[in-house]
């Protein structure tokens, strides 16, 4: 499986499930649909996220998901790019582009005032879920590697600085800190 295949499931899934703003049912049934693929397709898939998660490990989107989750820890973190990925390609690459773009979205505005996280750990285990259900066994051990990039020494600040918060992600700060 290659990138676009995945966003490809994801889509899938997407338009399969009754509210595609639920991240958690998103990956559920994204589980189910690579778990009818081949074994080998679903090892793939397991690369192909975690390149992904790779590719979202920026201090920009971090700060952000710290707005928006009041704190964010490295698991926290982990789990809110799960919640992006469940929205799909074109949300991720938006919103990885431009974090602050998050105060854009709906359900990001509707978390805000209900005082709900964002996150999704479900969709870290994917293709470990679909792997198990299609052949009774665990991923092998070998399935992937993580290659975290280095961080952005300039976004290097204590994210408690709600000025430096409201600075670089204004419309984000305007509506989770004030």
């Amino acid at each position: 499986m290659n990138t676009q295949r995945f966003w490809q499931l994801i889509e899938a899934a997407r338009n399969q499930v009754p509210d595609p703003n639920d991240a958690e049912e998103v990956a559920r049934r994204a589980t189910s649909l690579l778990a009818t693929h081949p074994a080998e397709e679903i090892v793939t898939a397991q690369q192909v996220l975690w390149n992904l998660m790779a590719d979202s490990y920026t201090n920009p989107l971090w700060a952000a998901a710290y707005v928006v989750n009041g704190g964010c820890s490295d698991d926290g973190f982990d789990y809110f790019r799960g919640w992006l990925i469940a929205q799909g390609r074109e949300v991720f690459e938006r919103i990885g582009a431009d974090p602050d773009a998050l105060a854009d979205m709906p359900a990001v505005r509707a978390a805000a005032a209900d005082g709900i996280d964002l996150n999704c750990e479900e969709t870290l285990t994917i293709a470990w879920n679909a792997h198990t259900t299609a052949t009774g066994k665990r991923l092998p051990d070998d399935a992937f590697t993580i290659r975290y990039p280095n961080l952005d020494l300039a976004w290097d600040f204590n994210f408690d600085d709600r000025d430096e918060m409201s600075r670089r992600l204004p419309r984000l700060a305007a509506l989770h800190l004030e």
